[in-house]
């Protein structure tokens, strides 16, 4: 099985691809933690998660966090721009971020259930789909596979830190596009837009923009998918339009007024959550569906999102009292 896998991985990623991606993952999974963009990652300590479970008990807040964890919000997020054609004009994207599936059983099924009522166009999945960064995988994908069998086609998605290239085989027989430093065509009637995605850059460092960027036009307009929103900078200097991501969890466990203790992540804190704009991109940081660690939140209520396409050809002009437009 583990021959059959690495076959399908080289035959679809290329053998370099797949052969970086894995002997990164084959040390990773002998040390626990290293080669990253941060070094030291907490998570990966083995006994760090029943500490801070543990802390949470005592203080008694852990069921209060665990039910917190279990309501996911649905957000909204509009895009504006005037490269967005008009036949795109409130064409709607829905994003699901750090599923972390095999620990998040309860949002998961709340995710199940808000489905079906929602309308949108697209879905891109923005990784992070099992709970551990190392270790068996099986669990998240049976878990993925319930939730995507309520999503409408067609589905995009990205690998995140947590993720193994041996998932990815079973992540697209469920129906999801995966791109890895690629990049596809959206058409609708006679326009187009593009979407392309990278391999991780926080922690396996197999991300390649240049290669997702290299045949989308400049005047045309672009979203890039990226499990972590770091690679802001290098995204707006290659002319995407967008940035959607997650990995930060928004803090997870914040102080209140949502404010984070810790993102894990090298970028302003503006960018830890929500809309944002750097340059001429926007972006958009969803704090997630799912929890890392603990299956525990405060102050930061777990999400899915739908961004709504806004061509700004097609937005009527604000007027004034007198019907003058402002």
């Amino acid at each position: 099985m583990k021959d059959e896998i690495i076959a399908k991985l080289e035959k679809r990623l290329g053998r370099l691809h797949a052969r970086l991606r894995l002997g990164v993952e084959a040390d990773h999974e002998a040390q626990v933690f290293g080669q990253g963009i941060n070094y030291f990652h907490f998570e990966n300590l083995p006994w760090s998660h029943a500490v801070i479970r543990v802390c949470l008990i005592v203080a008694g807040i852990y069921g209060r966090g665990r039910r917190n964890a279990a309501r996911v919000d649905v957000k909204t997020n509009d895009i504006r721009s005037k490269k967005i054609p008009a036949t795109f004009d409130e064409y709607t994207v829905l994003q699901l971020s750090d599923l972390h599936a095999d620990m998040s059983e309860e949002a998961m099924k709340c995710i199940q259930a808000i489905l079906p009522g929602l309308q949108y166009d697209i879905c891109v999945l923005t990784g992070d789909y099992r709970a551990h960064t190392f270790g068996p995988y099986e669990p998240a994908l049976e878990s993925i596979s319930r939730v995507c069998s309520k999503i409408s086609k067609p589905v995009y998605g990205v690998l995140g830190n947590h993720d193994t290239i041996r998932m990815l085989p079973d992540l697209e027989q469920m129906g999801i596009q995966m791109l890895l430093n690629e990049c596809v065509v959206i058409e609708r009637d006679s326009a187009r837009i593009h979407l392309a995605g990278i391999d991780d850059a926080h922690f396996y460092r197999a991300d390649n923009i240049e290669k997702a960027a290299s045949d989308i036009p400049p005047q045309e307009f672009s979203i890039l998918l990226s499990h972590t929103p770091e690679v802001y900078q290098q995204a707006a200097h290659a002319e995407f339009d967008v940035l959607l991501s997650g990995h930060t969890h928004g803090g997870q466990i914040c102080l209140p007024g949502g404010i984070p203790i810790t993102l894990d992540s090298v970028l302003p804190r503006h960018m830890g959550s929500g809309a944002w704009t750097y340059h001429e991109m926007q972006g958009y940081t969803s704090v997630g569906a799912g929890s890392s660690v603990v299956p525990a939140r405060f102050n930061c209520p777990p999400e899915i999102t739908l961004h709504r396409l806004r061509a700004m050809s097609r937005l009527s002009p604000r007027k004034d009292e007198r019907g003058y437009a402002v």
